[in-house]
């Protein structure tokens, strides 16, 4: 079916939801168009209901669930015990998709904006409308840039649809793509992956040593694994020994053997400092880094000659000498089985990939790569290509970036990857420095507005752009912005793309519809059908007009035959069903299984048992994958790489070494601002939700004890924070577990969207406070480099 190408349990008994009423005072609709109102009890009876397999949205892990649907209305979710990634487990979060099926605040219908941009003044209009507004805009902005596709943004959040979103963007030829990497993961897989070729997981499960620094595994991200590893170390099984490295006492540290307290943004410092005390005592696995090291003798004579001694280290990271002897030599008398975790949240500082570079390769110089116990690679099942049709257009111009003067890079990273720097971009677009025009941006499940540093300055880019297109399912701050609102349906009403997940016991899993979309919401596939059905043909016109090639190329065939490879339609015509089951169609029965049961993988009804009541087998240990490279890396030369000599070139360090500009500084009556998350949310994208928002209101301020009482603070009290670049207020919470000069509250609170009915203004948005720091090498957003001020409101 190929198209053409051209180039786990939260609840043990049921749950009583109630969503009734209606939509709060809106602008978004008139009184007579709000007819659309949630009027539904999902209490769980006892008559015969239908079953439908699929897969959570509401974070990152994708646990696998089943939903229970009642006279067309689904009144539980309980998890599936067949997926090894979630192991029979669905958290608060996974439970409350229920509320964000039957939020009253959703996005309901197509909406055009009638007021200024931010207002959130919209008249509800037919999709077709909505097409039609799109495709006239479009038209002129391409005819005005003579076929510059890249005149135009696109931008998506992380999800299983982000590849049907991408494919539109492929077919449409522009060169700007933005998604959540610079303000997520792109600083922990790039420097993973230079240095040891793969972003790796960590078997938790095995290890017998853990360094955890910097994550907050017992209370930021409640996945199966997270549990499994929180029982592991409560009950001190395998002798397993938590060393946790963190500014806070966090939960995660309440359930350490350690917690070293060190200062933000200095662990680059602590590592050297380990690897300083790994190669002068010569700890290392020396069979292992003989074999599979590159640059070693560069390095070792770096860390030496550097004296990067835990002395050293005590001064900046506030963390005694004796203590990073001590664990340096009990992280290498336990390898291969000892871990210092990779992390998987935002950059921390601007020395941050050169930070999970450090950890990479002291890692690996306990020969803790690929096998059981340490880093693993895992193995993962190959799915058929759903081929696109990727058009060449001659006047579409390269990525809008800005070359720096010394041309060893680019203007504010040195490097600008698959993802982009979203806060590079952004400015360069404000500055007017960028090499052309880009006038529009379509953003697919994206929220700019909250997900990114200096809100003031996203607002100032969305004003200025000339077309805004928001697919969502939510009125986040961002679709205030949009001049074209499209509904997404939620996942619990659409199929996505199946997908692989790898491990140490890998698996396909897929996301089936359970019921159909309610009020005009669409699945993005859908949307993506109609609209480029819409503009399809009119931009190939403007093709026509400014493509010499194109011209050419008519003049020797035909209109039609060239159009065939510029047909954005083209990729939308097979339905996700029929898609997802080419996908797999090299696995025998792995439609019908993944239809029926949600999740396949080779073998699943040989090796699939139950041990207990919640304990589930899902590979015989024979048959787990801990090593897939026989403990080698899968860089292209199968080392280690510690010295990468053609970094020289772009402006970049070839080993991670310590920079005068790294040291930990704080001014006087100031203090250093951290975020971070919590498990029962995530990021923006649940902070409407009813049932979260039962456990966990509102977001507070960590605030040192002994700094409140010296300041009269108390519990409770509104506290304004500000920074050079705004302001935000919320609670504080007077505690001994934070420094004195530490600030710290959870991210995704203080949305500015009078839509949301349950998460405007509520608590403190900390992105508007977040100065607008990269590090350097990605341009990757630097979090936990802001200094703040406070004030009693």
């Amino acid at each position: 079916m190929n198209t053409e190408v051209s180039r786990r349990k939260f609840l043990q008994g049921s749950i009583a939801l109630s969503v009734i009423g209606g939509m709060a005072s809106t602008n978004l609709f008139s009184n007579e168009e709000k007819k659309g109102e949630i009027k539904i009890t999902t209490k769980t009876s006892t008559t015969q209901a239908q079953t439908v397999p699929t897969l959570c949205e509401m974070c990152v892990n994708k646990c696998a669930l089943i939903a229970r649907v009642e006279n067309n209305i689904i009144t539980k979710l309980d998890p599936n015990p067949l997926f090894p990634k979630s192991r029979n487990m669905l958290c608060a979060r996974g439970n409350a998709g229920i509320q964000a099926l039957y939020d009253p605040d959703r996005l309901k219908y197509p909406m055009i904006r009638v007021g200024e941009k931010g207002e959130g003044k919209f008249k509800r209009v037919t999709w077709d409308e909505a097409f039609e507004y799109i495709k006239e805009k479009t038209v002129k902005i391409l005819d005005e840039e003579q076929d510059n596709r890249s005149s135009f943004m696109f931008c998506a959040g992380e999800g299983m649809a982000e590849h049907t979103f991408k494919t539109f963007y492929d077919g449409f030829g522009s060169s700007n793509w933005l998604n959540h990497s610079s303000i997520c993961l792109q600083t922990v897989a790039s420097a993973y992956g230079v240095t040891l070729g793969t972003y790796p997981q960590a078997d938790l499960e095995n290890a017998q040593y853990i360094i955890m620094a910097g994550a907050n595994r017992a209370e930021a991200f409640v996945t199966p694994d997270t549990m499994d590893f929180v029982k592991k170390v409560k009950a001190k099984k395998n002798s397993a020994k938590l060393i946790c490295v963190d500014p806070r006492f966090t939960n995660t540290a309440a359930k350490s053997d350690k917690w070293l307290a060190i200062k933000p943004g200095t662990d680059l410092a602590f590592v050297l400092a380990l690897t300083y005390v790994t190669l002068k005592e010569e700890l290392y696995n020396k069979t292992y880094v003989a074999e599979n090291f590159n640059g070693f003798e560069e390095y070792n004579a770096m860390i030496l000659k550097e004296n990067y001694t835990p002395e050293w280290a005590e001064k900046i990271t506030g963390i005694k000498a004796k203590e990073i002897y001590e664990i340096a030599r009990e992280f290498m008398a336990n390898a291969p089985k000892a871990i210092y975790y990779p992390g998987r949240r935002s950059t921390f500082a601007k020395n941050d990939f050169q930070l999970r570079r450090a950890m990479a390769i002291f890692q690996a110089l306990g020969g803790g790569i690929d096998c059981k116990g340490g880093l693993v690679f895992g193995k993962q099942f190959k799915l058929k290509n759903h081929e696109e049709i990727i058009p060449m257009y001659d006047n579409a111009k390269s990525r809008a970036v800005v070359m720096n003067n010394q041309h060893i890079g680019y203007d504010s990273c040195a490097i600008v990857s698959g993802g982009g720097s979203w806060i590079s971009w952004r400015n360069n677009f404000l500055e007017g420095t960028q090499p052309y025009k880009v006038r529009g941006m379509f953003c697919y499940k994206h929220n700019p507005m909250m997900n990114m540093p200096n809100t003031v300055k996203t607002a100032q880019m969305l004003k200025k752009m000339e077309l805004v297109v928001c697919i969502d399912t939510m009125p986040s701050d961002t679709v205030m912005y949009a001049d074209v609102v499209l509904p997404e349906c939620t996942y619990l009403e659409r199929t996505d793309p199946v997908k692989t997940f790898g491990g140490v016991e890998p698996a396909i899993a897929q996301r089936n519809k359970v019921i159909n979309p309610m009020y005009e919401s669409k699945p993005v596939i859908e949307i993506m059908r109609a609209l480029t059905n819409k503009i399809s043909k009119p931009l190939f016109e403007i093709t026509k007009k400014y493509d010499e090639e194109v011209q050419s190329e008519i003049a020797s065939s035909s209109e039609e035959e060239v159009y065939e490879e510029f047909d954005l339609a083209k990729p939308f015509m097979f339905s996700q069903e029929q898609i997802n089951e080419h996908s797999v169609s090299d696995y025998p029965d792995a439609a019908e299984k993944l239809k029926t049961q949600g999740v396949y993988y080779p073998k699943m009804d040989e090796y699939f048992k139950q041990l207990s009541e919640n304990e589930f087998e899902y590979y015989p240990e024979a048959a787990k994958s801990y090593s897939v490279n026989g403990g080698k890396p899968v860089t292209p030369s199968k080392k280690v790489e510690c010295n990468i000599e053609s970094f020289t070139k772009k402006g970049i360090d070839p080993m991670p070494m310590w920079r005068d500009e790294y040291m930990y500084s704080i001014p006087k009556n100031q203090f250093r601002l951290m975020t971070g998350r919590h498990a029962q949310y995530t990021q923006t994208g649940t902070a409407n939700n009813a049932m979260l928002k039962d456990l966990m209101y509102q977001n507070y301020l960590w605030i040192n004890k002994h700094v409140a009482t010296e300041k009269n603070i108390a519990f409770g009290d509104i506290i304004e924070v500000s920074s050079k670049i705004g302001k935000t207020s919320l609670r504080a919470y007077p505690t001994e577990k934070i420094a004195p000069d530490n600030l710290f509250f959870i991210h995704g609170f203080g949305q500015e969207s009078s839509e949301l009915s349950w998460a405007y203004k509520n608590g403190g948005n900390d992105n508007a406070i977040i100065e607008d720091f990269m590090e350097p090498v990605y341009g990757a957003a630097a979090m936990h480099e802001t200094n703040v001020e406070i004030r009693k409101v």
